[in-house]
């Protein structure tokens, strides 16, 4: 009986040993999920749109997809999620929801995804970031840009505001890290041993002072709202918390996310964005 047990023991052991492996071998696949697809803007909906490429400090060549603002209107630099890549599902649409008033729009497709070059590292999307930010800096000025982050881009555009000035930071659906997130999706791993890029926007976001709106959904199923919270509590003012009850993951525009969004802008530009506000819609 004792040898059975423990072969079991070492069998179990191997094979926990064997899926951490795995982990780690495959981590990139399971942190970028990316599409490295080009997608033709022409078939995108998103009107006014224009593409352009631009290159990294490393060496890569970016696609990046522009919609020029109108008059005195600000630019989102906006910084996608980990999925997919640009015209993913709902991104599209969001787009032309924020655009259609007439903000502009600056939209880096990171490296590995959607056509642009290279494979993704947390090292990699902040050459992408200050790539994109420069391009966007020479093309509209430093005073428009607002850095908008969409799940994994949260932390890409914390990273960027720490070292260039923005006129203000939307994070839609942000995260402690992504090591903590990945914690949770693999309790019984010592994540943190084996993760190589975590994006510790706990660690930056005491460094940001521009107006900050966090937008999180109380269903989000992949960033849990109650780091979003945290986040936003770690942050400095002036700062806006607005909570979704009904909201998930990259979907906010649905219940509402977009009218608060221009509220937040319109309240920047005007000057008059200061304090703390939390607020909820349903």
């Amino acid at each position: 009986m004792r040898r059975i047990l423990k072969l079991l023991v070492i069998g179990g052991f191997g094979a926990y040993v064997a899926v951490l492996a795995l982990l780690y071998v495959k981590q990139g696949d399971l942190l970028y999920p990316r599409n490295p697809a080009r997608i033709a803007i022409a078939t995108v909906d998103l009107p006014g749109v224009e593409e352009t490429d631009l290159t990294t400090s490393d060496g890569e060549r970016l696609i990046a997809w522009v919609v020029p603002p109108r008059e005195g209107k600000p630019v989102l630099l906006y910084f996608h999620g980990n999925g997919g890549n640009l015209g993913r599902g709902r991104r599209p649409a969001q787009l032309s929801s924020l655009t259609e008033d007439g903000t502009g729009l600056f939209a880096v497709s990171y490296r590995g995804y959607g056509g642009s070059t290279g494979m993704p590292s947390e090292e990699g999307l902040l050459f992408d970031a200050r790539a994109a930010y420069a391009a966007a800096v020479a093309r509209f000025g430093a005073e428009r840009l607002i850095g908008y982050g969409e799940s994994l881009g949260t932390g890409v555009v914390l990273k960027l505001a720490v070292e260039q000035p923005l006129k203000a930071v939307i994070l839609d659906a942000p995260y402690l890290s992504t090591a903590s997130v990945a914690q949770l999706a693999y309790p019984y791993v010592p994540v943190a041993l084996l993760m190589k890029d975590k994006f510790h926007s706990d660690a930056v976001i005491g460094k940001i002072h521009a107006p900050l709106l966090v937008l999180h959904g109380e269903r989000d199923r992949v960033v849990p709202f109650a780091q979003g919270r945290a986040l936003y509590e770690m942050a400095n003012p002036p700062k806006r918390f607005i909570r979704f009850p009904n909201g998930g993951h990259s979907n906010l525009s649905t219940p509402g996310s977009v009218p608060e969004i221009r509220r937040f802008i319109t309240d920047v530009v005007a000057g008059s964005f200061s304090g703390e506000e939390t607020r909820t819609v349903p």
